[in-house]
């Protein structure tokens, strides 16, 4: 940042305007609106459209809009911070924008947006998060951080620690699937683990889905929005506009606020806590039982494994190679056919034991590859 910027944000940073979001909040969060702030009557009259059917929810609009390639449009910039400061007056909703750099973040914090939140595009840069990790130093705002667009835990992971080290308490973290090369049918595959462990690793901090990113397609919005609810996530962030088939981004996603409304009442959110004492208890048990059967199953794959490593020192000795096509489709076969018998999915224990394979591949290579063996 310039000199004169620094000066000007040290001065916001003194006046500290924002009370925490999330810690005053209930469950579900909401945050809807368009992708991008397109016109001051399109943001409005979205914002209109929403409050007929929803008054505690985030609104959000994008303002700068990061695109791969130049000439598409990347949004009207800080103009349209007026507009979302109309959307505050006339509805009384609390309004949110994605923020790339210390200069945006400035702009918010100069014209009172309530949140911020970091996108995909930004998380996988640690350069761009640490810079305005040190702008948000002082400051008291809600900042909401998605996920990488590949699925490097390391990456969002490292982006909740630099906002953390800023000072800043008040963070949400939301889940906008990852990009493969083939994601069909969503535009990035949910891939909910990767959501799944970061919440194990952040318990404190509230976990969104960002169900319009995951989607790309309004007819899958249903199943992924209760899916996120089905998985304790805290809130849904989805993309909403006044007039779809016009908007000038993420055309395809964008649905209106009346099948938005309709949307959300199909949903069934559901409580992490169990408060039914019968229920608990019954839960508990059965809980003890998987238990047990979780600690059997390790010490059978560690046996496995033991025989695997004897395995890999004959083939050493007698110079054949770790992978054995034939054993190995004799193993696949067998299991499908178990798994048929046992009532289990096929691609279930597919995917279970390729996992076992790669780990007894790994296991004889360090041993064909070991010399005091």
């Amino acid at each position: 940042m310039m000199s004169t910027q620094t000066n000007e944000i040290e001065e916001i940073k003194a006046v500290k305007p924002y009370a925490g979001f999330f810690k005053k909040a209930s469950r579900p969060y909401y945050i809807f609106g368009p992708c991008s702030a397109e016109s001051e009557e399109q943001v409005i009259s979205t914002a209109k459209a929403i409050s007929e059917n929803f008054s505690d929810v985030v609104y959000r609009a994008g303002l700068w809009k990061p695109r791969t390639r130049p000439g598409n449009f990347e949004g009207v910039g800080e103009k349209g911070l007026g507009w979302l400061k109309s959307v505050k007056e006339q509805f009384g909703f609390q309004v949110c924008t994605e923020v790339a750099n210390p200069k945006h973040l400035e702009l918010c914090l100069k014209n009172g947006i309530d949140m911020v939140w970091l996108g995909a595009r930004t998380t996988v840069n640690p350069f761009s998060v640490q810079e305005i990790a040190d702008a948000l130093k002082g400051v008291d705002i809600p900042v909401l951080i998605k996920n990488p667009i590949h699925p490097e835990l390391s990456l969002w992971l490292g982006a909740i620690e630099r906002i953390q080290n800023s000072g800043i308490n008040d963070i949400g973290l939301i889940h906008r699937g990852v990009h493969y090369r083939n994601n069909l049918p969503y535009r990035n595959l949910p891939y909910w683990e990767f959501a799944i462990e970061l919440k194990r690793l952040f318990p404190e901090y509230p976990l969104l889905c960002d169900a319009s990113h995951i989607c790309g397609t309004p007819e899958l919005l249903p199943k992924v929005a209760q899916k996120a609810f089905d998985l304790a996530m805290d809130g849904l962030m989805i993309e909403t506009h006044i007039d779809p088939p016009n908007a000038l981004s993420d055309v395809q996603q964008q649905i209106t606020p009346d099948v938005l409304e309709a949307l959300i009442s199909s949903l069934q959110f559901k409580s992490s806590e169990i408060l039914n004492e019968e229920f608990k208890n019954e839960l508990d048990s059965l809980r003890n039982k998987i238990d047990v059967i979780d600690e059997e199953l390790l010490e059978k794959i560690a046996l496995r494994m033991h025989y695997i490593k004897k395995i890999g020192k004959y083939k050493k000795e007698n110079n054949v190679t770790i992978f054995q096509l034939e054993r190995w489709n004799q193993i696949i076969d067998r299991v499908r056919k178990l798994a048929t018998n046992l009532g289990l999915s096929k691609p279930f224990v597919k995917k279970v034991f390729d996992d076992i394979h790669d780990e007894s591949i790994s296991l004889q290579r360090k041993i064909g590859n070991d010399k005091d063996n």
